[in-house]
């Protein structure tokens, strides 16, 4: 029997269909998750980003409010019970500062910031959040860490020593310091390095607000690295030190701030501080300082006698100038040597005073951070007519200042707002220190307490004014300080200075001794008008192309000081009125912005430095 044919189906093969579907179907899906990675990435960029914006946000907070608890002091709240400190310990903000910061950095790392951040242009404010989110992380770790497990270290023997300071863990520490200070900078390097102009705004002011931020914890970092290094053995860690302490009247401008007029001595011996001696400048009239400083010096100064004469005895504003007159003064005064001088002034005196609180005066009148400068450089010209109660009111406020600073340093509680107020003090350079000793000195000299003029190539726009007349009224001087660049000649690039000076003195109202002309002027004067030596401090090498006063050609006395061309002019200043002092300068060209040098008076300086490229961009 045949069998029968089998027809071919033309029906489709389903097993056959199904496979090439799936091919098909997961090439799809291959390509449409290939085509989804870079959103993918992108919303987890976004979303990991704001995260970690948090975690940066909570970790400020955190290191603000140790800020502000450092800069108000121990705050307390008034109960039944008394006063109740109310803060949170300094390691335990750190290291929630610093956890905050690692667990950001951890949310900006992996595979997708490391490729966004490589795109070229629109990769600009990936980088830039992932190395500031690095550089928080490292700031809080390997440097604001080891400065907060340290300060524990250095007051950790003070209940059984009375409070002081413990000068051998000052100096146990000074490694950990030195190492902290390395990293800051770093970390400054790095920042700096990170693209600064993205096309997202917001990301650029955030690094840039970083900047500014290293930008004031480097530098306090390598103080307080200096100051491990130099403090123990100036404050007597090993034998007793003496220092002459000077107060400067800023009220009667001399180079290095004011003219010198009250002064103490300070002894140190173990970390343990006193005052033996209060005195004022005239005591010191006929005492003769037997230093030379050199010729430079003398040309621009020593027609003047600085080192017979105690008032002027700081023109110059390089502070090692006049700390080795005053010591040498002393020594040739009473036999006694000492081993160095410190020098500061009423703001200066407003600036610890708003940490340790008021001082008071026999009389009962408080001395505040707000009345100070006022007590010490107006009203009482007014309330003492007689010099010698005036001068006596002076040593009474330095004496009640000086014990209520010393009250609070012994006071470990309230000791590190007075240290934070110091360290802003010295960095302003209204503190300054010299020391007779060698080793000491190199250190103090780099930092902005050691009020040295620099030794250095690097520009340098120096604004300086010597009170003429005798009088009193730098209190009411205004200054203000323009350094312009202009075009690069073959000899180097042209350089603007424009310095305006204003007598701001009242018309009337004044004590005589205030407003009274010491220097005896051939011309006709008014009270309230007065006379200033204005120099102006330029860059090594620099040469004068032209000076002009009020508009009007002058002519400008030139010396030099420590290798910087310096020139002067003398400037009568009536009461009311404004000199502008132009000077046209030549100077070798330089990629780096001036350092300005801030003479410390009772109104700041306002400076402006003009931005400029270096010659040839």
């Amino acid at each position: 029997m045949r069998m029968p044919r089998l027809r071919r189906t033309t029906e489709p093969n389903y097993a056959d269909s199904l496979v090439r579907w799936l091919r098909h179907r997961r090439a799809g899906l291959l390509v449409a998750a290939l085509a989804g990675l870079p959103l993918a990435g992108a919303g987890w960029i976004v979303v990991t980003g704001l995260l970690a914006h948090d975690e940066l946000l909570a970790s400020q907070q955190a290191l603000n409010s140790l800020r502000q608890q450092i800069a108000a002091g121990p705050l307390a709240e008034v109960s039944a019970g008394g006063a109740v400190p109310v803060k949170q310990k300094p390691d335990a903000a750190v290291r929630a500062a610093a956890a905050h910061a690692a667990r950001a950095h951890s949310l900006t790392t992996g595979p997708a910031w490391y490729s966004a951040a490589h795109v070229p242009v629109l990769g600009g404010p990936v980088r830039t959040v992932r190395g500031a989110a690095e550089a928080a992380e490292r700031l809080t770790r390997e440097v604001l860490s080891p400065l907060a497990d340290t300060a524990p270290q250095l007051t950790a023997d003070t209940a059984k020593d009375g409070g002081h300071l413990s000068l051998p863990a000052l100096r146990r520490a000074a490694p950990v310091l030195d190492q902290a200070s390395r990293s800051a900078s770093d970390v400054r390097r790095e920042v700096n390095e990170l693209p600064r102009d993205t096309w997202l705004p917001a990301v650029d002011r955030a690094r840039a607000q970083l900047a500014r931020k290293l930008d004031r914890i480097v530098p306090a970092t390598g103080d307080a690295a200096a100051a491990a290094r130099v403090l123990p053995s100036m404050l007597g860690e090993r034998s007793p030190r003496r220092y002459v302490v000077v107060f400067e009247n800023t009220a009667e401008a001399r180079g290095t701030g004011g003219l010198p007029g009250a002064f103490a001595v300070l002894t140190a011996d173990r970390g343990r501080l006193a005052f033996e001696y209060f005195g004022n400048d005239t005591e010191m009239a006929d005492a003769v300082a037997a230093v030379d400083p050199g010729d430079e010096y003398a040309a621009s100064h020593g027609h003047n006698a600085p080192t017979t004469t105690w008032v002027n005895s700081n023109l110059s504003p390089h502070f090692p100038y006049a700390a080795r007159i005053w010591t040498a003064a002393w020594e040739d005064h009473t036999g006694q040597k000492v081993d160095g001088a410190f020098a500061l002034d009423p703001s200066a005196l407003a600036g610890l005073l708003t940490a340790s609180g008021p001082a008071r005066l026999p009389d009962g009148t408080a001395v505040t951070a707000a009345n100070v400068v006022d007590l010490t450089e107006r009203s009482s010209y007014a309330a003492y007519a007689d010099t010698r109660e005036r001068k006596a009111f002076f040593l009474n406020v330095a004496r009640a200042v000086a014990g209520r600073l010393l009250g609070v340093a012994n006071d470990s509680p309230r000791r590190t707002a007075l240290f934070a107020a110091l360290s802003g003090q010295m960095r302003s350079g209204r503190v300054k220190m010299w020391s007779a000793h060698p080793s000491e000195q190199r250190e103090l000299r780099r930092r902005p307490f050691g009020g040295t003029l620099p030794d250095t190539a690097d520009p340098l726009a120096g604004l300086v004014v010597n009170n003429a007349a005798g009088t009193k009224l730098d209190y009411y001087l205004d200054r203000r300080l323009e350094w312009a660049p202009g075009r690069c000649a073959a000899a180097g690039r042209e350089v603007t200075v424009t310095v305006d000076l204003t007598n701001r003195a009242p018309a009337s109202g004044l004590p005589l001794y205030v407003t009274q002309r010491v220097d005896a002027p051939s011309y006709r004067t008014r009270p309230g008008d007065n006379r200033l030596l204005v120099s102006y401090y330029a860059s090594k090498g620099a040469r004068l192309a032209k000076a002009a006063l009020d508009g009007r050609p002058v002519m400008v006395n030139q010396a030099a000081e420590r290798g910087h061309p310096v020139y002067t002019l003398d400037l009568e200043l009536p009461a009311g009125s404004t000199r502008t002092l132009e000077l046209r300068l030549l100077e070798s060209p330089s990629s780096r912005p001036p350092l300005l040098l801030r003479q410390p008076m009772v109104r700041p300086l306002r400076a402006t430095v003009r931005p400029y490229p270096a010659c040839g961009d």
